[in-house]
């Protein structure tokens, strides 16, 4: 598996002045490729790829002997991240109409500048970026001692206000995971996430909601910059600029906030758990909005926060390192399914925080998908031996749940089938 370190850098006034030339030069051909692009999409051209676009560089560089002080693979990669913001914008634009399409950037915005497998050399305590720039500026910047991995990639980039960053990439061999007969299931909420393992104990853990603290200023400081004078193909006031630098700055709080909180407990969560499999519904966060019972509210604590698909991600990859196991099991109806008679509800909604069902169980939601997850997952797996445990064990709580299949009944399926 690969794994990003975050490193930050603090480049001289010639380092920086050299990285802004680079970053221009890439910056240019982004929107080259993107002005090309658009151009086949309004005439009904085909074979715009990137592979085409790659292949032109080496006669483009004759024509702009500029690209030529720029590492190839760098213009390779910047060429790749166009490929993927115009894939992932045909992917959006099914779900959501209004999804806007990649976008020229200006001279204010630096380009992330991808080296790909080459153009930079690693040494204990530094880190070495190539280029052909006249002027003899050498891109070395002082990085702290630690033992890489196979090094795929480096990126430079700034996050903020004249902070700059490393990216490294690499390449970590995970060690190889042991089935130890014990599972932990997972349902992803905005308000709690909540586990059940295989001794029928459940886990719950409230999230932070940071949301309910900024969004309330973050909005108030929106309107006064919407209120401020922004005249199209001319420079945004004073006012506006103000204003627009401060919302950014605590949008950025609320992520860094609940992104600390995540990585904290998620660790926690793995390094305490003697399941050897850990299960997490796989939630379709982007197919949210389209649902029946989505309200605005609902909407905005889904998309793009972080409180489900960031969660499961960090869940997932220090699951793995730590020797771990990890299922993704389809999450449809485990809210709406009663997990002991196997019944669906589609009358519930997210306001419905309790499953009362007509087989007489009245089980908090939450726990109630937890299981539902987890009896799919046993089920489909064939993992009769952990399915027996398990509701065996659940039993013991007072709940009614099916036995194994093929011996008195016949165990429920998630689905309600």
């Amino acid at each position: 598996m690969q794994l990003t370190r975050k490193i930050r850098i603090y480049p001289t006034e010639e380092q920086a002045a050299v990285l802004w030339d680079l970053s221009d030069i890439n910056r240019r051909l982004y929107n080259r490729a993107l002005n090309e692009r658009r151009d086949a999409y309004a005439t009904g051209t085909k074979g715009v790829t990137y592979i085409k676009q790659q292949n032109d560089l080496p006669e483009l560089k004759k024509e702009w002997p500029e690209l030529k002080k720029v590492n190839a693979k760098v213009l390779q990669m910047t060429l790749k991240t166009l490929d993927a913001n115009d894939r992932s914008f045909f992917e959006l634009i099914k779900v959501d109409p209004d999804t806007k399409p990649p976008g020229f950037k200006g001279r204010k915005y630096f380009t992330t500048m991808k080296h790909n497998q080459s153009g930079f050399k690693i040494d204990t305590d530094s880190i070495k970026l190539s280029h052909k720039l006249p002027g003899g500026v050498d891109l070395i910047f002082a990085i702290p001692e630690h033992e890489f991995g196979v090094v795929k990639q480096v990126e430079v980039f700034q996050d903020g206000k004249e902070k700059w960053y490393l990216a490294v990439v690499e390449e970590v061999v995970p060690p190889t995971p042991v089935d130890n007969g014990q599972y932990q299931a997972w349902d992803l909420g905005v308000i709690k996430q909540t586990a059940v393992n295989s001794q029928g104990k459940f886990i719950e853990v409230q999230n932070i909601r940071p949301d309910r603290y900024w969004n309330k200023k973050i909005d108030t400081v929106q309107s006064k910059r919407d209120h401020c004078k922004k005249i199209k193909g001319k420079q945004p006031s004073r006012r506006w600029k103000r204003y627009n630098a401060v919302k950014r700055k605590m949008e950025k709080k609320k992520s860094n906030q609940l992104k600390d909180f995540q990585h904290k407990v998620s660790k926690k969560l793995v390094e305490n758990t003697k399941a050897g499999t850990i299960i997490i519904g796989d939630l379709p966060v982007k197919k949210m909005p389209r649902s029946k019972t989505a309200t605005k509210p609902m909407n905005r604590s889904t998309q793009g926060t972080g409180y489900l698909a960031r969660f499961a991600g960090f869940l997932t990859y220090k699951a793995i390192l730590a020797g771990k196991q990890v299922i993704e099991i389809g999450e449809e109806y485990t809210s709406k399914t009663c997990c002991c008679c196997g019944k669906i509800h589609p009358e519930m909604t997210v306001k419905d925080r309790v499953m009362q069902c007509d087989c007489g169980s009245v089980f908090d939601r939450d726990r109630n998908a937890a299981v539902n997850i987890m009896l799919r997952c046993l089920s489909q797996n064939a993992l009769w031996t952990g399915y027996q445990e398990f509701t065996g064990n659940l039993r013991h709580t007072g709940l009614k749940i099916a036995s194994i299949p093929g011996h008195s009944q016949e165990a429920p399926c998630a689905s309600g089938g």
